[in-house]
């Protein structure tokens, strides 16, 4: 294996790396004073300033004028994908630990599956060993989610460290009100209502496949700076009932600073290309293969950085939930290489399934 073929390996691990980077980032930065709606507005300002000039560059001859139809559908777009699913995790991760967003993070996958069901838009053949492991991984997941998040008790493991290295609460009362067992219920209840919005907002996206709307505008670096342009309007407007004092719009130079700069260059422009290259490369199961080293990292850096404290329950939760996801993995896999023999065949295109899981693994 020369060279080049590692380079999609190390671009996946390097987007697991600034994901877990930006979840840490925010919950400090979070704790210091940061405004959600706030970060919200200025990561995709950032971020459209920083995509326009090359969708203008490089999509100029390919960029129709776009219609109202299309535009109200990336008006939609950044509302389910941006404005609530990117303000509800926040909001929701100001009363759970980094490790413990994380880690609900990966039902992503199962709740597109189970909402593609639903809607009619995922055909499931349950006598299939493929079709079994779609379903089962989906009750996993959930069912994992559910227990993360209601279960909190048994064995809580001892801290690696004395004092946490990184101190992010002034004292241990501010822990305690912020991390109890009601803040957890409600933090990650909050977070698994933000990966609904996401997942709906995935299945809206092969939707809009369908209807056409990507080939009545084939230009992905404008749409996805419109989707920016839109978030940052809606969520300016929820400033104006949620975040009144002028204060909060003001950035010192300091970690809240360099969380704004971080995800609005790293994530919502780098990442984003290699995450869209390496799926081009590799195909969307290698990169949701990926998504539990994002857990490992924030775990581990959270246990020796913040002191955190893991209970039984949890790690039970979160291993059904990783459990949950790879079962689903290998069902949609064996899918993709179904529908590809057949294809070959000339008996069958691409089904939209295939769509779903190629965009269900984006995150932050």
């Amino acid at each position: 294996m020369n060279m080049k073929a590692y380079i999609p390996y190390m671009a996946i691990i390097f987007n697991q790396f600034a994901f877990a980077g930006s979840n840490i980032l925010m919950k400090i930065a979070l704790e210091r004073g940061l405004n959600q709606l706030v970060f919200v507005v200025y990561r995709h300002v950032i971020a459209m300033f920083l995509l326009g000039p090359f969708a203008y560059v490089l999509e100029r001859k390919q960029r129709p004028k776009p219609s109202f139809a299309v535009m109200a559908k990336i008006f939609v777009l950044a509302l389910l994908g941006a404005t609530i699913h990117i303000n509800v995790y926040y909001i929701g991760m100001d009363y759970v630990s980094p490790t413990v967003a994380t880690a609900l993070g990966n039902v992503v996958p199962s709740f597109t599956f189970l909402l593609a069901f639903l809607l009619g838009m995922e055909k499931v053949k349950i006598t299939s060993g493929r079709g079994r492991a779609k379903v089962l991984g989906t009750i996993i997941c959930v069912g994992g989610s559910l227990l993360f998040t209601l279960w909190r008790s048994g064995y809580l493991f001892k801290s690696v460290v004395e004092k946490p290295l990184i101190n992010i609460y002034n004292n241990n009362a501010d822990h305690l009100r912020h991390h109890g067992k009601e803040n957890w219920i409600k933090g990650s209840a909050l977070i698994l209502t933000s990966h609904i919005a996401l997942s709906s907002w995935l299945i809206l996206q092969v939707y809009i496949r369908n209807a056409k709307v990507f080939k009545e505008y084939p230009a992905p670096l404008s749409m996805n700076t419109l989707i920016c342009f839109f978030a940052s309007l809606q969520t300016s407007f929820l400033a104006l009932f949620f975040g009144r004092n002028p204060t909060i719009w003001k950035l010192d130079w300091n970690v809240q600073f360099l969380t704004v700069m971080y995800c609005g260059v790293l994530n919502s422009a780098l990442v984003y290309y290699l995450q869209t290259w390496c799926i081009s490369i590799k195909g969307p199961v290698f990169t949701a293969m990926f998504i539990p080293v994002q857990l490992v990292i924030v775990a581990l850096f959270s246990i020796i950085a913040f002191a955190e404290r893991l209970h039984l329950s949890s790690l039970i939760g979160a291993f059904f939930i990783v459990a949950g996801l790879y079962c689903v993995l290998w069902g949609k896999r064996k899918d993709s290489l179904a529908a590809d023999d057949e294809h070959k065949d000339g008996n069958m295109k691409t089904t939209t399934d295939d769509k779903i899981l190629e965009i269900s693994t984006s995150t932050k």
